[in-house]
C-alpha cells in the first residue's frame, strides 16, 4: 500500500514562521514575553517568559521566570519569585519571516552544527515529521492563513473518529494549569497536515 502522505510537503500549507532569539538589549517591552537565557559558548535554556526591565545602579537586569510560573502568576494574580538576569544574558523569542526555514532532516551532523555565539533559530517541523509531540510547542495553521500559537500537544498522532491524522492540543495556560491543579484542559484536535513543532 503507498504511503498517503509521501510528497507531503506538495499539498502541505506553507510552514508557520521561525523563531529567531534576539538580543534583549535592542528594546522594546519585554513583559510576558518569551525569552532564552544563557552565555554564549556554554549554553541555553528556554521555556521562560519576561518582566520588564529593572535597572539598578548602573546595570540594567531582566526578572525571569520559568513559564509555569508566569502563567500561574497571572491566572491567579499573586507574585513569584523572579532571578533578575543581566539583560546582556537574554534573548528575546521573535517569529522570522513567513514561509522561510521549514526543517528538513540534516543529512549529517555537519549540518547540523550551529554557533555557540547565540542562541539558535528555531526552525518549524511539520508535526508529521517529528518523533515525538505530546508536551511539545506546537503552532496550527488556520484556514485564514494565520498561526495560532502559545499551543501544547497532548497527544501524540492518531486517527480521529472521522478518520483523520490528528493530534490534539491545548492553549498553554490550560497546560499549565493542568500541572498545578490537576484540571484536565481542554482540548481541539488538529489535522496533521496543519500543525506543526515550534
Amino acid at each position: 500500500m503507498p504511503d498517503p502522505f509521501a510528497g507531503h510537503s506538495d499539498w502541505a500549507p506553507d510552514p508557520p514562521r521561525p523563531v529567531v532569539p534576539t538580543p534583549a538589549t535592542m528594546g522594546g517591552q519585554l513583559r510576558g514575553r518569551r525569552v532564552l537565557i544563557g552565555l554564549p559558548g556554554h549554553g541555553w535554556r528556554s521555556d521562560l517568559r519576561a518582566d520588564e526591565k529593572v535597572v539598578q545602579g548602573s546595570r540594567t537586569y531582566v526578572p525571569v521566570m520559568p513559564e509555569a510560573e508566569w502563567y500561574r502568576a497571572e491566572a491567579e494574580q499573586t507574585e513569584v519569585f523572579a532571578p533578575l538576569v543581566p539583560v546582556e544574558r537574554v534573548w528575546v523569542e521573535e517569529l522570522g519571516m513567513a514561509g522561510f526555514g521549514a526543517a528538513k532532516k540534516p543529512s549529517d551532523v555537519m549540518s547540523r552544527l550551529v554557533s555557540l555565539d547565540d542562541p539558535p533559530r528555531r526552525n518549524p517541523t511539520a508535526a508529521l515529521d517529528t518523533d515525538t509531540l505530546t508536551g511539545r510547542r506546537v503552532v496550527q495553521l488556520l484556514e485564514d492563513g494565520g498561526e495560532r500559537r502559545d499551543l501544547r500537544a497532548v497527544t501524540e498522532l492518531h486517527t480521529s473518529d472521522a478518520g483523520d491524522i490528528c493530534a490534539r492540543v491545548a492553549t498553554e495556560l490550560d497546560w499549565y494549569r493542568w500541572a498545578w491543579s490537576g484540571k484536565a484542559p481542554r482540548t481541539l484536535e488538529v489535522p496533521v497536515q496543519l500543525l506543526w513543532l515550534e
